[in-house]
């Protein structure tokens, strides 16, 4: 009877360091960093008559660096021009810093703009920085957005889920919302 129980203990202590081995592994694969060549810088999404597409122009920025990001959003159907209707701006760059899990919100107006795409020359706009917070926040979220909203983003892991939202104007109305995801990182002292 002791043999059974003093193997039945080792097989069961032997089980407990082995599934603590391997979630130790799976925690430090969560916090490891993507390495460049992991890292989609660029995304493109075709939806009806339209191409969206979503770019960093790098993968690694340095702190302080201008980090360049930009949508396109091109007509690519039968007709020479498609006129689109949408807020102050058809595209729309929210973010997540995933190191700290802080979520970047981007705004823009609801007035309603129209714009005409000529077909196969894409609309192109740069990301104008976004982000947000209010007194209650902590202070270091507070000094994280202040940065943010002044386009000069701290080291960390970002994702960018940028979306075109619009509706095409004419005779056939269609609302679109086409998504994408990018990422990107950047490198500094903190």
């Amino acid at each position: 009877m002791k043999k059974i129980l003093i193997i039945f203990l080792l097989l069961t202590l032997s089980s407990l360091a082995l599934f603590g081995c391997q979630k130790t592994e799976q925690v430090k694969d969560e916090e490891r960093l993507p390495e460049p060549n992991e890292l989609k810088t660029t995304a493109e999404v075709m939806e009806g008559d339209f191409i969206y597409r979503l770019v960093s122009e790098k993968d690694h920025y340095g702190e302080g660096e201008d980090v360049k990001i930009y949508a396109e959003l091109e007509y690519i159907g039968p007709e020479n021009e498609m006129e689109i209707r949408h807020g102050s701006s058809p595209f729309l760059f929210p973010m997540t810093e995933t190191t700290r899990n802080y979520e970047i919100e981007y705004g823009v107006t609801m007035a309603e703009e129209r714009t005409v795409l000529k077909k196969g020359e894409p609309l192109r706009q740069e990301t104008r920085g976004g982000g947000s917070y209010s007194e209650h926040d902590p202070e270091e979220y507070k000094e994280f957005m202040k940065k943010v909203m002044k386009e000069d983003y701290p080291s960390g892991h970002y994702i960018v889920d940028g979306y075109a939202s619009f509706d095409t104007a004419g005779d056939v109305e269609k609302e679109y919302l086409i998504e994408a995801q990018i990422e990107f990182i950047v490198d500094g002292e903190e």
